[in-house]
């Protein structure tokens, strides 16, 4: 089982890596031909952080049994994933998963 602090540092070096693909990407990909494969790799990028950031955090919480509310995560992360299929913006998701939750919070306590 994974204590909170491993969790922390998992988190940590995945914020890290975002942080790094933004500030280091122009530079290193300035050496390469922007290809449309390139291009399509680069935009998945920071989504699949962001995506690794919320499997630990959810695959943590069901390890220790300690998921809070389970049902109003499930039915946000449901709506996160509805919205990126429907509109391939992870802006959109996290901010459409977010508020079902909030929602669901002041509705329902």
């Amino acid at each position: 089982m994974a204590d909170s602090l491993s969790i922390f540092l998992a988190i940590a070096v995945m914020a890290l890596t975002t942080l790094a693909t933004r500030l280091l990407g122009p530079a290193v990909v300035s050496r390469f031909k922007m290809t449309r494969a390139l291009e399509h790799f680069l935009n998945a990028l920071c989504s699949s952080v962001i995506v690794a950031i919320v499997a630990t955090v959810v695959a943590s919480a069901v390890a220790s049994g300690a998921a809070q509310g389970g049902w109003r995560e499930a039915a946000a992360v449901a709506v996160a994933a509805g919205v990126m299929v429907i509109t391939r913006s992870a802006v959109w998701a996290m901010l459409a998963g977010a508020g079902c939750a909030a929602l669901w919070r002041a509705a329902l306590g």
